[in-house]
C-alpha cells in the first residue's frame, strides 16, 4: 500500500485534530479518538524527517485549536465595528501558535515513533504551553473526559498523566498487539473512575448563595446599566432564604468597595450573611482585579488581587520593556492595564471556610492550586467575553478538574454564568444556566481527604513519563527513511 503524498497527509492530519476537538465541552464527544489518535501516529510513521513530523503536528493541532478555541473570536465582537475585523486574525494566530507546540513534539517522535515515544514527546509539548510564556493551558487532551468516569484518575496523575495515557492507548489501538494493552489501560481508568465515584459525599451542613447578574459585556461598564446590575444583585442577596455565604462574580460591580463604605454596608445588609465578590482596588501599586470577603458587619475581612491576568486583555506583554527602551509613546498607547497580584494565597475570616480564591481564568491553571490545603475553591469570573456557544462550558469543565484533583468541592459564581456548585468529584450539584438571571442557594460539601495529586504535586508523574520517553528513545532504533 502506497503511503499518501504529504499534502494529503497534512489534510487528514488537520481532520484528526478536529475530531478530537469534539471532546471538548460543550459537545463533549471523546471516543474520536479512537480513530484520531492512531490515525495520528500512522501519519507520522509514513513521514521522512523532523519537517515531515512537525507537518503532522502542526497540522493536527491547527485543527484542534481552530475548533477548541473558536470562542477566541467572541471578545472581538463586544464592539464588532471596531475589532471586529480582528477576529479571523485572532483564531488564525492563536490556532497556529498552540499547534507550533504539537508541531514540535511530533517533530522530535518522528525518527522513533514507537507509541511510547510519541506520547513522551507529545506530553512534554502540552507541558510546555502550560508554562512558557505565562502558559495558556487551556484545552489539555484530559478535559475531553471531563463526562466520563476516566476523569477521576486527575485525581492521582493528574492532567498531564492523563493526558499521556489516553495518548498511549490511542497508539496502541494501532496494531493488534498494542490493543490489548490499549483495552487493559482503559478498564484500569473505568474502574478506578466508578470506584471513586461510588463513594458518599458529606454535606458541610453551610449554604452557599451564588449571584448571577448576567450583566451583558457591552452594558457591563455603561452608565446606564450600572445602577440596574448593581440593584439586581442587592435583590438577589436579600431574597428569601438563609444562606451562610453569599457570592457575587467577578467584577460584579464597578464600584470600589474598599474606598466606598456605603456600598459595603447595602452589600451587607442585603445579604446578612459573608460576601465573597469580585471588585477592582487599587493602591500606590496601580489598580487590581480583586476578591473582596466582607464580614456580616460590612468591614473588609481579606482581599486577594488576581496575579495570572489575560494577555491583551487586563495587561499588555513587553509593556515594561517599551518604556526601559525609551518608546514611551508606544507604552502609553498600551495603556496602563490591570497590575498584578503577588501570588495564590488561602483567605480566611469572617466565619467563612478557608478558601483558596481563583479569578477568571486562573482556575485554568493546574499548577495553580497548590501550597497549603484550603477547605474549598472559590472561582469568581466574567464569562461574558467567552461568547454563549463553547467558551463558557470549556471554562467551567476545567474549573471541575481542579475539583477532582484536590478533592475540594468548588463555588463558582459567573456574571453570566455558568454558576455552579461542584462537589469534589467533579459533579454539578447545583447551576444556573448560561445566559440566565438569577441565584441558586447550594449545600457546601466537605472536602474529602487529601488527593495524591494535592499531596506530591504532579511533578513524580512528569517524572514517571520522562523515564518512560527516556527509556522509549534508548531502547527503539531510529525510523528508517521510507523509499516513497
Amino acid at each position: 500500500m502506497s503511503a499518501p503524498g504529504k499534502w494529503l497527509r497534512f489534510g487528514l492530519a488537520i481532520l484528526a485534530g478536529l475530531a478530537l476537538a469534539l471532546g471538548q465541552a460543550p459537545i463533549d464527544f471523546p471516543w474520536l479518538a479512537i480513530i484520531a489518535l492512531p490515525g495520528l501516529l500512522w501519519l507520522l510513521r509514513q513521514t521522512r524527517g523532523w519537517k515531515g513530523g512537525f507537518a503532522i503536528g502542526w497540522g493536527a493541532g491547527l485543527g484542534y485549536f481552530g475548533l477548541a478555541l473558536s470562542w477566541i473570536v467572541e471578545p472581538f465582537l463586544v464592539d464588532v465595528e471596531r475589532y471586529g475585523w480582528m477576529a479571523p486574525f485572532a483564531l488564525i494566530l492563536m490556532a497556529g501558535g498552540m499547534a507550533l507546540f504539537w508541531g514540535l513534539g511530533f517533530a522530535l517522535a518522528q525518527r522513533r515513533p514507537h507509541v511510547l515515544v510519541w506520547a513522551g514527546f507529545w506530553t512534554m509539548a502540552e507541558l510546555l504551553r502550560s508554562y512558557i510564556f505565562t502558559g495558556f493551558p487551556w484545552a489539555l487532551m484530559a478535559y475531553n473526559w471531563v463526562e466520563t468516569p476516566l476523569i477521576q484518575a486527575t485525581s492521582v496523575i493528574g492532567v498531564y498523566g492523563l493526558g499521556f495515557l489516553i495518548v498511549l492507548m490511542g497508539g496502541l489501538l494501532l496494531s493488534r498487539r498494542g490493543a490489548p494493552g490499549a483495552v487493559l489501560i482503559a478498564a484500569l481508568l473505568t474502574g478506578f473512575g466508578l470506584w471513586r465515584l461510588s463513594a458518599p459525599v458529606v454535606d458541610s451542613g453551610q449554604i452557599v448563595r451564588l449571584i448571577q447578574p448576567n450583566a451583558i459585556q457591552t452594558q457591563k461598564w455603561d452608565p446606564e446599566y450600572i445602577p440596574l446590575f448593581y440593584e439586581r444583585q442587592l435583590s438577589y442577596s436579600a431574597a428569601p432564604g438563609e444562606p451562610d455565604i453569599v457570592i457575587w462574580p467577578e467584577v460584579a460591580t464597578v464600584y470600589l468597595p474598599e474606598e466606598q463604605p456605603l456600598i459595603r454596608s447595602q452589600i451587607s445588609n442585603a445579604a446578612q450573611a459573608p460576601v465573597i465578590l469580585g471588585a477592582r482596588r487599587r493602591d500606590e501599586g496601580g489598580v487590581f482585579n480583586s476578591l473582596f470577603l466582607l464580614n456580616e458587619n460590612s468591614n473588609v475581612a481579606a482581599t486577594y488581587d488576581k496575579y495570572r491576568l489575560v494577555p491583551f486583555g487586563e495587561y499588555i506583554p513587553l509593556q515594561n520593556l517599551a518604556s526601559q527602551w525609551g518608546l514611551q509613546g508606544l507604552a502609553e498607547s498600551m495603556g496602563g492595564g490591570i497590575a498584578f497580584g503577588s501570588g495564590p494565597e488561602l483567605i480566611e475570616g469572617a466565619g467563612v471556610p478557608t478558601f483558596l480564591p481563583l479569578i477568571c481564568y486562573e482556575a485554568i491553571f493546574p499548577q495553580a492550586v497548590a501550597g497549603p490545603r484550603p477547605e474549598w475553591l472559590v472561582q469568581i469570573t466574567n464569562d461574558a467575553w467567552f461568547g454563549e456557544v463553547s467558551g463558557p462550558y470549556q471554562h467551567l469543565a476545567q474549573a471541575r478538574v481542579r475539583a477532582i484533583e484536590q478533592g475540594l468541592p468548588l463555588a463558582r459564581a459567573a456574571n453570566t454564568g455558568i454558576s455552579a456548585m461542584v462537589d469534589p468529584f467533579g459533579r454539578i450539584t447545583a447551576s444556573i444556566p448560561l445566559g440566565d438571571e438569577g441565584f441558586v442557594d447550594a449545600p457546601l460539601p466537605k472536602p474529602l481527604k487529601p488527593t495524591l495529586l494535592a499531596q506530591t504535586g504532579p511533578w513524580p508523574v512528569i517524572g514517571v513519563i520522562l523515564v518512560l520517553l527516556l527509556g522509549g528513545i534508548m531502547r527503539y532504533r531510529p525510523q528508517r527513511p521510507h523509499p516513497f
